[in-house]
């Protein structure tokens, strides 16, 4: 099954790259090697703010990573042209806007992560950072950005 009837299969479609808010691109590429900048949650299509333990719920926080990686995914596919290119999903790293005693940032981490792996099979297993942050742009609740490897 190819990336793409996995993606309809469950029923996401990609968004369009969102253009930056300030001065950098969307991705940049290497060789083989795609880098994405920094994606931040939105709801209704605005940031959606808040801390994690606090305002927003570990589920919450992991329904933000959720959508994060589906954009970095449309985020690929605009760096590519074929999402089925993806030789591998490398690296996540993953900022969670945090409460001083809130330890789940790993948890949030994993509405991204799994969604990589139900998209990509194996190649969206990757290795991954998550750390707890006092504040992201827009006091989005959580940021995420991406290193794949193209075929």
């Amino acid at each position: 099954m190819s990336v793409y009837e996995r993606l309809q299969s469950l029923g996401i479609s990609l968004p369009p790259v969102t253009p930056p808010a300030a001065a950098f691109v969307p991705f940049t590429r290497t060789g083989n090697l795609i880098f994405s900048s920094g994606h931040i949650a939105k709801k209704n299509g605005k940031p959606w703010s808040g801390k994690l333990g606090e305002e927003i719920t570990t589920a919450q926080g992991q329904e933000a990573a959720r959508g994060i990686a589906i954009e970095l995914m449309g985020t690929l596919h605009a760096a590519l042209g074929d999402l089925n290119k993806v030789k591998r999903i490398l690296k996540l790293l993953v900022l969670v806007n945090s409460a001083p005693a809130f330890t789940e940032q790993h948890l949030v981490a994993n509405g991204a992560s799994e969604l990589l792996v139900e998209v990509f099979g194996e190649q969206g297993a990757h290795a991954r950072s998550a750390f707890g942050v006092t504040q992201i742009p827009f006091g989005s609740c959580v940021e995420i950005e991406l290193i794949a490897e193209a075929i």
